[in-house]
């Protein structure tokens, strides 16, 4: 076995691609099941229970913003830890509660859990160990995010089906729990200096002739150009995905059915892998990251167009406008802490990347209900027709202001990694 094949950095990959699986399979993915699960099992308001996704997703965006200082104070391994068995209470709270505000306090517990195994905690896991290889190892790990989709999505349906939502929540929760503290003691607890190693699996005389940075860390961010672009650019391009995503299976019911409107949403996901991996292995790495995420955003906009073409009924189209988009989405994740990288010096990369995360969710914890309001506002029978002009030409707009956000961040000329 080469030193390559067998560098720790890869095994610390593996560890994140499985961390990726549980964190968004839980707390991602499993929230849309959670608001129907709640629904049947109280009768309580749709209203009422999305608000609490929303505390949800808005809580996890205050923490997330707040990670690197977390992992300062005590450690990444330790943060995972305390992360996962907070999600895990917190979705058996979803289970369990029986008074309303009782809901909201499961979600303060679930979404203060889930981001510590969401973008920017992978992004932190893997950053010590790979600076030239980062790309191709990012894009590895994140796809456990879309497998925790294909997975886990299903997986809650027929768990909550055979011994009810309470004894799913339990027995997922501690498999969630007993896996990622292992993980946590096993690989999140070394680094690279601690093992001797040097990242990219390199030898040691090779890292020391990279080359040295050569900038002061920013003082504030949010006066940094290239941040705020950043920062814009990706709460935009996942604005719009969220949105999309949220509505695009009951867009396409009408004109596929609801069995093949379920694959074609899997096919989306398969896309997204697809997209996420082709980047990342073929990126070099001198690369104008901005150019790239753009044109990512630019494929996806291509997708919309051929909704909207296609009018609700035109099944090749449609087809078409799913694998498109579903192309883009998780460049959409993976692409702006990559950018980071190579914009900014090493010390501030951490926090640039869990700012943009954590603003980013806060704003796409709101795509959805805006999305309902422009499909109904300007298309009240899309539901029934299957056509949302409006909301495609909507999701397009946000793309193409996220392409100008990137853009309007190039530096005069892109510099190589200064990591």
């Amino acid at each position: 076995m080469s030193q390559a094949s067998s560098f720790h950095g890869w095994r610390v990959v593996a560890g994140a691609f499985v961390l990726a699986v549980f964190g968004w399979g839980a707390g991602f993915y499993g929230p849309p099941v959670f608001l129907h699960a709640v629904r049947e099992a109280r009768g309580w308001p749709i209203a009422l229970i999305s608000a609490a996704i929303t505390v949800h997703f808005v809580v996890g965006a205050l923490v997330v913003a707040n990670l690197p200082m977390l992992y300062r104070r005590f450690g990444l391994p330790t943060v995972t830890k305390v992360g996962v068995v907070a999600l895990a209470l917190g979705v058996v709270g979803w289970a369990i509660v029986d008074h309303p505000w009782l809901l909201f306090g499961a979600a303060l517990l679930s979404g203060a859990g889930w981001v510590t195994m969401s973008a920017a905690a992978i992004n932190a896991i893997i950053a010590p160990w790979f600076v030239r290889l980062r790309p191709r190892a990012l894009s590895m790990a994140y796809n456990g995010a879309s497998i925790g989709g294909v997975v886990f999505s299903p997986l809650w349906v027929a768990a909550i089906g055979l011994v009810g939502f309470p004894g799913a929540a339990l027995a997922i929760g501690a498999v969630m729990i007993v896996g990622v503290w292992l993980l946590a003691d096993l690989l999140f607890a070394h680094t690279p200096a601690a093992m001797g190693l040097a990242p990219d699996g390199d030898a040691p005389d090779v890292a020391t002739r990279r080359p040295a940075v050569d900038a002061a860390p920013v003082p504030s961010l949010w006066r940094d150009r290239r941040f705020v672009t950043l920062a814009a650019a990706m709460a935009l391009g996942l604005f719009a995905q969220i949105g999309l995503i949220a509505h695009l299976v009951s867009l396409l019911v009408p004109a596929i059915g609801a069995q093949a409107a379920g694959l074609a949403a899997g096919a989306a996901t398969a896309a997204a892998i697809g997209g996420r991996t082709l980047v990342g292995w073929l990126m070099p790495p001198s690369a104008d990251r901005r150019l790239i995420a753009s044109a990512s955003h630019l494929v996806q906009i291509t997708g919309t167009v051929m909704f909207i073409l296609a009018d609700g009924t035109n099944v090749p189209l449609l087809l078409a406008g799913v694998i498109l988009f579903g192309s883009g989405i998780g460049n959409a994740t993976s692409l702006p802490p990559l950018i980071a990288q190579v914009e900014f010096v090493k010390t501030d990369v951490a926090r640039v990347a869990a700012l943009i995360v954590g603003t980013s969710q806060a704003g796409y914890s709101i795509a959805p209900a805006f999305f309902a309001i422009v499909r109904e506002v300007s298309s009240p029978q899309s539901g029934v027709s299957g056509e949302a002009p409006a909301l495609f030409a909507a999701a397009a707009l946000v793309q193409c202001a996220a392409i100008a956000a990137f853009l309007s961040g190039r530096p005069a000329c892109y510099r190589r990694p200064r990591e």
